[in-house]
């Protein structure tokens, strides 16, 4: 029986819409760079206290295989122009343009302009799920580690953070790394700079290559190290996440959207109005994470979701076969005795 509740109630269409939640899908991590800012990710941070140089905005661009960071101070209102101008002037200077980007859908990244310059210098440019941080977790755990640090730097005005973004990064690019186990310094040069500590003793013997092949070969181990570092803390997370079970669909299938609040802002005016809606049709599957839905124009939202945005909708058809049929299988007359599938009593009949 209570098989056959949890059925009916997985076709309620009043529960769909009234408990929607999120469920995250299995971890998906991005495939592992093979050296160091080949491949790259980036995004802004926003809402800060404007500098007396005007700066209210900073831009973030971190190497997804040593995991260093640059930390550029900005104008939020800047369009794809001025950006662009930042990341040749700041990144392309330092370490050549890069194989892929992997960004949100901000304006700026989705504007002709910024794809057209970067696919004439054939880089490809990867834009996360719609309200989905988590596919460029990257750049999001590196900014709340800069914010951690800047709040420990700056001044009570709190408006000269862009004179401690140097600090800031040197501090957080000096720093070992879980992913790695090493400092993005030393995954990308191959030593770590010296800190004030470091003037009063020697260098260290292994870190000092007068051989330049001796160097090389040092760098070609270390970078593998940090490869095989990175590929083994993936399956870490994979293996936390394997009892989830995978939300697959196919083109065609109907499904139920999450209403969320941020996303959908008219849908959620009011903690009464419905979570979810649908049913919509899957138009075409991106990966095991994402998929392209088939969304009206009125709701103004791009129409690629997370698994976890979706549930598989599910008709009453068949809803009518859980409930027993009453057949006709003798003739009970008056004073004739029978039994109850209830129970095994015995019972007379009176009329």
């Amino acid at each position: 029986m209570l098989g056959d509740v949890q059925k009916v109630i997985s076709k309620c269409v009043t529960c769909h819409m009234a408990k929607s939640s999120f469920k995250p899908g299995a971890y998906t991590p991005l495939p592992t760079p093979s050296g160091p800012w080949m491949d790259v990710s980036m995004d802004f941070i926003v809402a800060l206290p404007r500098t007396q140089r005007g700066k209210d905005a900073i831009m973030v661009v971190v190497d997804r295989f040593s995991k260093m960071a640059h930390f550029v101070a900005c104008h939020k209102t800047d369009d794809a122009s001025n950006v662009a101008d930042l990341y040749f002037r700041e990144i392309v200077r330092l370490h050549g343009v890069p194989k892929t980007i992997v960004s949100d859908r901000d304006s700026k990244f989705l504007s002709y302009f910024w794809n057209t310059l970067w696919r004439k210098l054939g880089t490809k440019l990867l834009f996360s799920t719609s309200h989905h941080p988590q596919t460029d977790g990257q750049t999001e755990v590196t900014n709340r580690t800069l914010g951690t640090l800047l709040r420990g730097l700056v001044s009570k005005t709190q408006k000269d953070w862009d004179l401690k973004l140097a600090h800031a990064e040197f501090a957080y690019n000096r720093s070992p790394t879980y992913a790695t186990n090493h400092s993005p310094f030393e995954v990308v040069y191959g030593v770590n700079p010296y800190l004030p500590l470091d003037l009063i003793v020697m260098p260290k013997e292994e870190l000092v290559h007068p051989d330049a092949e001796a160097k090389l070969k040092a760098m070609i181990k270390l970078h593998k190290q940090v490869q095989e570092r990175i590929k083994a803390v993936n399956e870490v997370y994979k293996q936390r996440s394997k009892n989830k079970k995978p939300k697959l669909f196919n083109e065609g299938d109907l499904v139920w959207v999450h209403l969320r609040k941020e996303r959908f802002p008219s849908k959620r005016k009011n903690k009464l109005m419905p979570r979810a809606d649908g049913p919509f049709k899957v138009i075409s599957k991106i990966n095991d994470n994402a998929y392209k839905i088939d969304l009206p124009g009125e709701y103004g939202v791009h129409a690629t979701f997370n698994v976890g945005d979706l549930s598989p909708y599910l008709d009453d058809d068949g809803i009518q076969e859980l409930r027993p049929k009453l057949t006709r299988c003798s003739v009970i007359e008056k004073g004739d005795v029978f039994c109850t599938p209830i129970s095994c009593k015995t019972y007379p009949v009176n009329t």
